[in-house]
């Protein structure tokens, strides 16, 4: 990836910090597909829905133990995802609780699929699960089926009836939600290292995986060797001071609804934006006090929000307080910049 041409110089400032944020680690933040909603999960064993415009903190759950993941089902409910091996639906307008069923280890993912009108779960007990929420009648009556991933499951991302699930071990697993029987495709990570974060391409071709070594790889589905030769992976999140390399995870990736560029956010503090497409780095915003955990757009792509929060990789230490930041977009961040037009001969 090369800088794009005459790109901007880094954003002032971190954006509108949002009120009444968590007290410990944040897991993950999402926005709403249909408002400005930002349902966040943190290590505080809360759940909070806020209105991220009008910096308003509009419900709060708290569960027995860290809750490692959210998602939301519509504008007022969500799930959560919880290290006590829990996955619940919450219901905000009314502040009711029920528990879809459980796993045999933490939880660390949940998805809402909208077109299989599921909620998918990723567990250290090296399981996905598929349940439907409509079945409010216990865990047995919502379970739809269970299903053995070869490790630990560490990410998960959902476009249309594609499932993709990265594991332990380097491993991902495609599936097709109208088939769950076996992965639509076994493939190992690109990447030498540890997978931190993975994320569908709105467009449905493909995703983008991140690494603990400040790397990204860009993967397409189709598996012809036209559509192979796409693919590339390229370093990110790093600094190199003194003629020595300090590489950083990259923890986060959020994609653009409108225009399909991304952002990454890594432990360095940063967050990018990239233009997958044309392999061009779009923008660099000032660096965060903390690690950048998780990165979401609203729906229109207008904002987005920054968790700055410490994530541990290197071990218990002083850090500065956990917060949420809501940036407001600017075009010139997130479009593709057109290429240059050679003049004629």
């Amino acid at each position: 990836m090369s800088d794009a041409s005459a790109a901007p110089a880094a954003a002032m400032g971190s954006g509108r910090e949002l009120a009444n944020p968590p007290a410990d680690g944040i897991s993950n933040l999402r926005f709403s597909n249909h408002s400005d909603h930002l349902l966040v999960s943190s290590w505080d064993k809360t759940v909070r829905l806020y209105d991220a415009d009008a910096n308003v903190l509009k419900g709060e759950f708290a569960h027995p133990g860290p809750v490692l993941d959210c998602c939301f089902h519509d504008d007022s409910s969500g799930f959560s995802a919880g290290a006590d091996h829990t996955v619940r639906r919450l219901v905000f307008t009314s502040s009711k609780e029920d528990v879809l069923g459980r796993h045999d280890g933490p939880v660390c993912c949940v998805e809402y699929s909208y077109a299989a009108g599921q909620v998918i779960t990723g567990s250290w007990d090296k399981t996905i699960k598929c349940w439907d929420p409509r079945g409010v009648s216990g865990p047995e009556r919502t379970l739809v089926g269970t299903y053995a991933q070869p490790e630990r499951v560490y990410s998960m991302s959902l476009v249309g009836n594609r499932l993709v699930v990265a594991t332990a071990g380097r491993h991902v697993n495609i599936y097709d939600l109208r088939n769950m029987s076996q992965p639509e495709q076994k493939r190992d990570s690109s990447l030498k290292y540890q997978t931190r974060c993975v994320r569908c391409f709105p467009n449905g071709t493909g995703y983008a995986l991140s690494s603990v070594e400040g790397r990204v790889s860009m993967e397409f589905f189709d598996l012809s060797e036209s559509a192979q030769s796409k693919k590339y992976a390229f370093k990110c999140h790093r600094k190199s001071e003194s003629g020595r390399d300090t590489v950083y995870p990259v923890n986060a990736i959020a994609f653009h609804p409108i225009y399909g560029t991304f952002a990454t956010g890594g432990c360095d503090g940063y967050v990018n934006v990239w233009d997958g497409t044309n392999k061009k780095r779009l923008y660099q915003y000032s660096k965060y006090a903390s690690s950048i955990a998780a990165l979401s757009f609203s729906k229109d792509g207008h904002m987005l929000a920054v968790a700055s929060s410490y994530t541990y990789e290197e071990g218990e230490k002083s850090h500065e307080p956990d917060a949420i930041f809501i940036r407001g977009v600017n075009e010139v961040e997130v479009k593709p910049k057109p290429k240059a037009l050679t003049a004629p001969k």
